[in-house]
């Protein structure tokens, strides 16, 4: 059974209740855009102003979904700088359980008949091997700008939550929660850390709406200033005790003075006191971007799995 419309929030939950299975069995088979949190950040900073652009096709198996696929066709946004990006492509984001993996095919079919006339990027798990090659039989290939230094691939890190060190913040600064500090300045946060960005208020109150979003988990540094000058989100998966942190920023003027390591450990034990015993957070894995890389390894993070960015041209198929 299957059927197709754009995506919504009902649909964002069936799909990571699917993400929840695959983790509970074959973790490293979650490609790096279909995790439980990266599901919710995706879903809800987008919709409002990206969900028109957003098809996708759920596939079920006695009333279970077993695979999915998400379309993000080309379209238009503005940032905060006020400019505005053209995405001239497509990007596909999937899941297919394990047990189902045949249905990979009828995914990528469904894929090209969306997105027809353009260039379509998707990001497998490395680990998918049945995967890599259905992909490769419909001419897709690794995509160039994965290559190199500074390639764009995504390695996904974890480490167990059985010791986490004390988190020490530089004097005049201090821990907050988005729920203390309030949807304004949790969306200045991100948005100082990621400038131009994309996320706005509207966002924001997607992200909330997301059945997993926490504000007691979502959490801010505050400079001496009133600054919020870093920001994550936690997202706990209670079904297999995880926690995923998605997004990690720091506003630019406050970088190197051990504002990221402190807040990272200081999640990790709140996560650890919700119940979690295992965390997760992603970063670009290429040479040439070693930065973030190594905060996550300097608190206790290790490399799990990586995804296999591929392309196939708007001329082919």
């Amino acid at each position: 059974m299957t059927n197709v419309e754009l995506v919504t929030a009902a649909d964002v939950r069936l799909m990571q209740g699917l993400a929840q299975r695959v983790t509970a069995t074959r973790p490293e088979l979650v490609n790096s855009d279909a995790s439980f949190g990266e599901l919710a950040w995706n879903w809800g900073k987008g919709y409002a102003g990206e969900g028109g652009s957003w098809r996708r096709r759920l596939w079920f198996s006695g009333g279970e979904l077993v695979a999915w696929g998400w379309a993000q066709l080309p379209h238009r946004v503005r940032r905060s700088d006020g400019s505005v990006k053209n995405v001239t492509g497509a990007y596909l984001a999937y899941q297919v359980h394990p047990d189902h993996a045949g249905l990979v095919d009828e995914v990528i079919h469904w894929y090209d008949g969306t997105a027809a006339g353009v260039e379509r990027t998707v990001v497998p798990s490395a680990a998918d091997g049945f995967a890599l090659k259905r992909w490769a039989a419909h001419g897709y290939e690794t995509d160039p700008d994965s290559l190199g230094d500074a390639g764009s691939w995504t390695q996904l890190n974890e480490r167990d939550l059985t010791e986490v060190e004390q988190p020490v913040l530089p004097d005049g600064f201090r821990f907050r929660t988005a729920d203390e500090a309030g949807p304004k300045a949790a969306v200045q946060a991100h948005v100082d850390a990621w400038a131009p960005s994309t996320y706005r208020l509207e966002g924001y109150q997607g992200v909330r709406r997301t059945a997993p979003y926490r504000g007691d988990l979502h959490i801010l540094v505050e400079a001496p200033d009133g600054t919020m000058a870093s920001s994550t989100i936690m997202w706990l998966d209670e079904a297999n005790r995880t926690a995923e942190f998605e997004p990690v920023g720091t506003h630019p003027d406050y970088r190197r003075r051990g504002l990221a390591r402190a807040m990272l450990l200081h999640g990790m034990r709140l996560a650890r006191a919700a119940g979690a015993t295992r965390m997760t957070v992603a970063c670009l894995g290429a040479p040439g971007h070693h930065q973030a890389r190594e905060l996550y390894y300097s608190v206790g993070f290790r490399k799990f799995t990586r995804d296999a960015p591929l392309v196939k041209a708007r001329t082919a198929g």
